[in-house]
């Protein structure tokens, strides 16, 4: 709790990413198998919700299951979307409890249709929560999105509902499964790796990246608020020069 009284209320980021590295390797350290990992990880991923919510952050958004992850042994990859299943009918009590909204960003009809009727159920009750927002990103890539939103937008070009004089940023950020939220303000990768492994990869154009070797099962409440201060030494310009 020390550290969290140590945080500047007025400079919270309102909107959270955070790559969750390590799954595979904190159960390798341990020699247990790599499902170990990721179920520890679920208990950290409700132990940084809670944190967020009660810094005040407004939308946390977690990278849960990219479209690369696709390539991964089948076992491993039927053995996830069983741990979401669980997962998500665990908690939904506690974000209702919490006044916390679920969302998912994603190719969802690429996942498992138990998975697809499960997401929906957790969306439709927690939509009315006014809270902060967790989002999960599932099935997700930053090219996936940039790619997807383009093919709209070209679709709507051809039903002549826009002409190439409407597109700008905004306009494209529109179209990105992200719409409606505000850019990250704070990116956060656990696991010691320094890349963004095509996450959000035009939302966090602007975004403070914050990299630790903590491995995610063992990042908690106090690395959070860590990193909440670290994000509150910096000094965001944005291309602009700082006035004296």
């Amino acid at each position: 709790m020390a550290e969290q009284q140590t945080l500047q209320e007025h400079n919270i980021p309102q909107h959270v990413a955070v790559i969750m590295d390590g799954n595979g390797r904190w159960a390798k350290q341990r020699r247990l198998q790599r499902m170990f990992g990721h179920r520890n990880g679920v208990d950290a991923v409700r132990a940084i919700a809670e944190a967020a919510a009660e810094q005040g952050v407004k939308y946390l958004t977690l990278y849960a299951f990219s479209t690369e992850n696709w390539a991964r042994p089948k076992i491993e990859v039927n053995a996830l979307m069983s741990l979401l299943v669980d997962a998500i009918d665990k908690e939904e009590v506690t974000l209702n409890r919490n006044n916390i909204k679920f969302t998912t960003i994603g190719d969802a009809p690429a996942l498992p249709q138990k998975v697809q009727s499960k997401l929906k159920n957790i969306i439709r009750s927690t939509a009315k929560n006014t809270g902060m927002t967790l989002v999960i990103a599932l099935s997700y890539s930053g090219r996936w999105d940039i790619t997807t939103a383009v093919r709209q937008m070209c679709r709507d070009a051809e039903q002549g509902k826009l002409s190439a004089a409407d597109v700008d940023e905004a306009l494209l950020a529109s179209y990105l499964s992200t719409s409606g939220m505000p850019d990250p303000d704070l990116f956060i990768r656990t696991g010691g790796d320094l890349r963004v492994s095509n996450f959000l990869i035009w939302q966090i154009a602007y975004s403070e990246l914050y990299f630790t070797p903590v491995l995610w099962p063992d990042f908690g409440k106090q690395h959070f608020a860590e990193a909440i201060k670290e994000f509150q030494k910096r000094e965001r310009r944005f291309g602009r020069v700082t006035e004296e």
